[in-house]
């Protein structure tokens, strides 16, 4: 079964804290999907991850640049792995078959109800289909810590 980890932001913005995750599974040669559940949350993910350092950005693609095959990070609506994926990372609520990925990253606001709402919806259905789930929240320092 494919390990699901669910990640709740507390301190640092969804753009910022993506970045520093896809940057990660880069650095670990693997490539990924960024599935979003919306064309304006994909558009403003591609924006800010090419500015998010000042002298580095995280190479990625979304429909408008196509080529997805060549893409390592793919910023999308649609849950197809066009990219040939190795990690999903479902952002706000979007939902997908985690099947066929090593990992699947949930990262949604704690402080937004409704976001909140669809992530224990989400690990509800993960967990009774079997898969291993883990719990993550960011700290004081705005670092992750695995939650009992």
């Amino acid at each position: 079964m494919t390990e699901v980890r669910f990640y709740q932001l507390g301190r640092r913005p969804l753009a910022e804290a993506l970045a520093v995750m896809l940057e990660r599974m880069l650095g670990r040669g693997q490539r990924g999907l960024v599935l979003a559940a919306s064309q304006e949350r994909v558009e403003s993910l591609a924006e800010a991850l090419w500015t998010w350092r000042e002298h580095s950005f995280l190479p990625h693609g979304t429909a408008a640049d196509g080529q997805p095959e060549r893409q390592p990070v793919w910023l999308s609506t649609e849950p197809a792995n066009v990219n040939g994926a190795q990690v999903l990372f479902l952002l706000e609520g979007a939902e997908a078959p985690p099947e066929g990925f090593a990992l699947v990253a949930v990262l949604f606001d704690g402080a937004d109800a409704e976001q909140l709402g669809r992530a224990r919806r989400q690990w509800s259905g993960l967990k009774s289909s079997g898969h291993a789930l883990t719990y993550w929240a960011e700290d004081e320092r705005g670092r992750w810590t695995k939650q009992a």
